[in-house]
């Protein structure tokens, strides 16, 4: 494993940290009675996403070296 697929690793690990705790946004909202989706889920998502494109990079790094 290279130094850039332990990283992407690391990364992987915080993906699903962001979910859970997304998944806990959006139980809190829904036993409070949202009706929408809360603005906290939505940027979690957007974090997420840019983690799982760091994360993409890190893994073909060594594809473009």
């Amino acid at each position: 494993m290279t130094r850039y697929d332990d990283l992407a690793a690391r990364l992987d690990a915080v993906v699903s940290d962001l979910d859970e705790a997304s998944f806990d946004v959006l139980q809190r909202a829904a036993a409070d009675g949202a009706t929408k989706r809360p603005d906290a889920d939505r940027t979690l998502a957007q974090a997420r996403r840019a983690v799982e494109k760091a994360a993409h990079l890190l893994r073909h790094l060594d594809d473009r070296a």
